[in-house]
């Protein structure tokens, strides 16, 4: 569904011969920081999850080279305990504290440090990590615990960090018990689950009423990220961009990018895309290499 409404979005847009944007309203702004998301899985061309305090600080250093004043990382990901339920040994926390501090001496203080959580720890330990790690100036940490309205409740009155999340929420129905009970300070809806733009541009100013920010959840191809670039270009709260820095779409033995643009941040910032609709494209090859499924009048599927 989300996938059909972005489309429907795409063609309303061309017929109109005008971007999406000014459809939502409008656009607010020309362009949008963005933050360095997982350099923990590498930065540019460097593919190898860091293990040590040193590879992690490395590779949001090369961020911040690139241009970024924030960053998002994965503390947790790649330790040995992984399966995080439950109060950890102090001694573990040593281990993840000695990597907050790394990055946040390599980056510096004025770049903006986010710590993704991907909701892998209960509510306790998450509590005890940030804990540790609020004297690093959080901007803010993501995804707390698994997607549950009173848990989220139960850390936000925990800890002085701002809570993110919502990448696994999927309407606005399912966003309003955290605006009600004020567990969020930032939304991360996904365009490609959330019932694509129209739903979640909804999602979008129904938090507005409760002062939260929104971030997209963005991990996908140049047709998603340039759907999710038009509606933070169009809303009133948005706060920041995600942006991994690489393109993930790609055919394997030529690197050549499936869609016709690839969207990724300049010195920090993304552009709004222009042209009629989405502003991208499947890429031709994409196309031509791609199956097609034909619903008939009979409702029988035929596969080409």
């Amino acid at each position: 569904m989300s996938a059909l409404d972005m489309a429907l979005w795409d063609i309303k847009g061309k017929y109109f011969n005008t971007p999406i944007y000014n459809l939502l309203g409008g656009k607010k702004r020309d362009k949008l920081r963005a933050y360095a998301s997982q350099p923990q899985f590498g930065w540019r061309d460097d593919f190898k999850l860091a293990q040590t305090p040193g590879d992690l600080a490395a590779n949001c250093k090369r961020a911040v080279e690139d241009g970024y004043d924030a960053v998002k990382v994965d503390f947790l990901w790649g330790t040995p305990e992984f399966d995080l339920l439950g109060l950890r040994p102090a001694a573990f926390w040593d281990g993840i504290e000695e990597k907050v501090a790394a990055v946040r001496e390599a980056i510096g203080p004025q770049v903006d440090l986010i710590v993704e959580n991907h909701g892998s720890t209960d509510a306790l330990s998450v509590v005890q990590m940030c804990d540790r790690i609020e004297k690093y100036n959080i901007f803010y940490i993501e995804e707390v615990t698994v997607p549950d309205p009173k848990l989220t409740k139960f850390v936000r009155d925990q800890i002085h960090i701002p809570i993110a999340s919502g990448e696994r929420l999927q309407n606005r129905w399912q966003y309003r018990p955290y605006f009600e009970n004020l567990s969020l300070q930032i939304i991360q809806p996904d365009l490609g689950t959330c019932g694509g733009i129209t739903e979640t541009k909804k999602v979008c100013d129904m938090a507005a009423v409760y002062e939260v920010g929104v971030q997209c959840h963005n991990c996908h191809s140049p047709i998603s990220v340039a759907a999710a670039l038009h509606m933070e270009a169009a809303i009133s709260n948005f706060v920041i961009h995600e942006d991994t820095g690489r393109p993930f779409y790609v055919f394997p033995d030529t690197g050549e990018n499936m869609c016709t643009k690839f969207f990724v941040a300049k010195d920090g910032y993304m552009s709004v895309p222009e042209g009629p609709g989405l502003g991208v494209e499947w890429a031709e090859r994409t196309m031509s290499e791609s199956c097609k499924v034909t619903v008939m009048e009979s409702d029988k599927r035929d596969t080409i």
